[in-house]
């Protein structure tokens, strides 16, 4: 595919710009935009192809794109914010912000397990419709009243949007802002970023818009997790076999009482762009993403958010002391080859393409990725509308590595 690629590259960066552009050939992109900072400055910012194919509009450098999960790694860096400055104590309890939480036994719970997916609410008990989910409290309220699925931190699993909710609200209490506000205001206005959690409406004419990659079957998707993973055929075919039970396709999904039916097209709405899902809705192009996770580890124009300190805390792994919920007993899945999650990061682990074992951050559905690597002092955003949803969708990986080989 021939398409016009457009940005920056630094001297020495050149592979970044080759595997970019190689990649709308294989394995096949519509539009994409990839960033690079390294030792605070922008190395590369490339973007190219087409924003929306329909309507035949290319992407330009301002184009804007829903990142899905990748938004969690910027709500962890607003919760993270709190911790530098001695507001929040990730060892407190969560009712020391928010009483409420207290119910059902959850008074005990600390905000780390908010954090690391172990605090046992990856759904919502309903039902609840999509405008209750966008008005926020309804959620606030179901979570308050609701009983954890497993004892609060001896399991783990993917809290794929009421992750957003947890520490979102947290976020609420401490500060008296959404995290949506208080993202806007302490990360991305002092940054300059394009990114929002909350899409202001003058903005839309910005977004791309993303298609759906073909389907692929059982098979494929075995096939890509054993290629990824590492693991033994058998053990990814029972790892995905107890993925597949109607409860866990449910929770995987993230659905909110039926508030979620991916049916409906809600994620293709404006109305779920403007509202606040601090696990799933951020919207933001490469450039920022990689300016904002760059200054989690360097000085960045003179601003850096987080201090090392933070960020050594913030990235230690939490997921390899608890068992993952809903797999079959004595099935090893280890941390490392499945969900390597620290305190709202994931880190380096087979699945994810970042640079190495220092590195911290967050996917998303779809494709996209950002990332920050301390020991290089890298910070990587990747963005696509081409929402291919296979474990071994190699285009982040391609890049990830060509960064790798530039850093030598």
């Amino acid at each position: 595919m021939t398409i016009e690629q457009r940005g920056d590259v630094e001297q020495g960066w050149g592979k970044v710009a080759d595997v970019f552009r190689a990649n709308f050939d294989a394995p096949g992109e519509i539009g994409a935009a990839c960033s690079v900072y390294a030792g605070g400055r922008p190395v590369v910012n490339l973007w190219g192809g087409l924003a929306d194919r329909e309507a035949n509009r290319p992407w330009r450098e301002d184009t804007i794109a829903q990142v899905a999960s990748t938004t969690k790694g910027a709500a962890a860096i607003c919760a993270h914010l709190l911790v530098r400055r001695g507001e929040l104590d990730l060892d407190a309890p969560v009712i020391r912000y928010w009483p409420e939480f207290g119910a059902a036994g959850k008074d005990e719970i600390p905000v780390r397990w908010l954090l690391s997916h172990q605090a046992g609410l990856p759904v919502v008990d309903g039902p609840l419709t999509f405008e209750q989910a966008c008005a926020w409290d309804p959620v606030i309220h179901a979570l308050e009243a609701q009983k954890p699925l497993w004892e609060p931190g001896t399991q783990h699993v993917y809290h794929a949007v009421t992750y957003g909710y947890l520490v979102g609200e947290v976020v609420r209490r401490i500060t008296g802002k959404s995290l949506g506000t208080f993202f806007a205001e302490e990360v991305a206005a002092p940054l300059g970023l394009s990114a929002w959690i909350g899409l202001p409406e003058e903005h839309e004419p910005r977004v791309a818009q993303f298609e759906d990659a073909a389907p692929f079957t059982v098979e494929e998707l075995l096939a890509g997790m054993i290629a990824t993973t590492g693991l033994d055929p058998d053990t990814v075919t029972k790892w995905v076999e107890s993925m597949w039970t109607p409860d866990a396709i449910q929770m995987h999904a993230g659905v909110l009482g039926g508030a979620m039916d991916p049916a409906t097209g809600y994620f293709r709405t404006r109305a779920w762009r403007a509202a606040e899902f601090p696990a799933a809705n951020m919207v933001a192009d490469a450039h920022s993403l990689a300016r904002m996770y760059a200054a989690t580890v360097s000085d960045v124009d003179g601003l850096r958010l987080l201090d090392p300190s933070t960020v050594e805390t913030m990235t230690a792994v939490q997921t390899d002391k608890t068992t993952m919920y809903g797999v079959p007993a004595g099935l090893d899945i280890p941390a490392d080859r499945s969900f390597n999650m620290s305190l709202g990061f994931w880190r380096a682990c087979p699945p994810l393409p970042m640079l190495g074992p220092g590195s911290f951050g967050h996917p998303g559905s779809g494709g996209s990725i950002a990332f920050a690597d301390p020991d290089a002092g890298v910070g990587f955003g990747y963005v696509t509308n081409l929402w291919n949803y296979r474990p071994d969708d190699p285009r982040a990986a391609n890049l990830a590595k060509a960064v790798r080989s530039c850093l030598g």
